[in-house]
């Protein structure tokens, strides 16, 4: 592979920020692609894609929340010389009956280029960058998943692995699950966010309390069950196996949950 450029997708975003960094930091040529970025790039408007490939012979595929993966671009981009695509998608989603995530590996694995699967396990940073944040600091988190054990994983992490199959050979036609270095409730999490952050987080993962307090918030009971269902096969699944891949991928061991919390902290995410 030779060293030409690198488009990343989602640039500004939570994994997308750093790859970019890390492959900067490398001495990598990077196309930092999104909608407000000097290298423009928008799902929704076609007229910008041709020209956020560029010369760009590797990519960093993913999508927004709930933004399905469009084929017209992915032909366009192999049509323009992408030859390796590295996808973010999702541990779980056979289980959660994600279709749009599953519809974008099937995609990626039939674009005629090399291809690696990135499936990563629940983001520590959803608690400091994501949509958990708001109950941090409301002191209390509420999911429908009971005690079940997840192997929240750091971007920091996720971005590495992704930066070697993107840059170095023998990642083709791979999927890795991608976790922290061990499994951990939610309520465990909480805990440790809480002794980290100096303030009390509570957490709730009953089915009851969810239902109650989104309603409140005022959205449709139909979503919201949808919802309660979907997380229910995490419960049905059981307890996540942490697996060895950032070690094996990338070389070194995996960020632990309590690091996290403790950096988070340190850097005022929840003042």
């Amino acid at each position: 592979m030779t060293t030409s450029s690198i488009l990343i997708l989602g640039a500004s975003g939570t994994t997308g920020r750093r790859v970019t960094r890390l492959l900067q930091s490398q001495g990598h040529s990077v196309r930092a692609a999104s909608r407000h970025a000097d290298v423009r790039f928008d799902w929704k408007d076609p007229g910008t894609w041709e020209q956020a490939v560029g010369p760009a012979s590797r990519m960093y595929l993913m999508a927004p929340h709930e933004q399905p993966i469009d084929p017209a671009f992915v032909s366009l981009a192999v049509s323009k010389g992408i030859r390796r695509i590295v996808l973010l998608s999702s541990q779980g989603i056979e289980i959660m009956g994600d279709e749009r995530l599953m519809s974008a590996e099937r995609l990626v694995r039939g674009a005629g280029v090399d291809w690696t699967l990135v499936r990563p396990d629940w983001f520590n940073q959803n608690f400091d960058e994501g949509f958990f944040k708001p109950a941090v600091l409301a002191g209390r988190i509420t999911l429908p998943v009971g005690d079940t054990k997840q192997a929240f994983v750091d971007a920091d992490d996720i971005a590495a692995v992704v930066a070697v199959a993107l840059t170095k050979d023998g990642h083709e036609g791979q999927s890795y699950d991608v976790s922290g270095p061990r499994a951990l409730s939610f309520g465990e999490a909480a805990a440790i966010i809480g002794r980290a952050a100096g303030r009390q987080v509570r957490f709730a993962g009953d089915a009851d309390t969810y239902l109650s307090e989104q309603r409140a918030l005022g959205r449709p009971d139909e979503a919201i069950q949808g919802e309660i269902k979907a997380y229910g096969t995490l419960l049905k699944r059981g307890d996540a196996t942490p697996t060895d891949t950032v070690r094996a991928v990338t070389g070194h061991a995996p960020k632990s949950f309590e690091t996290y919390a403790a950096q988070a902290a340190a850097s005022g995410a929840w003042k």
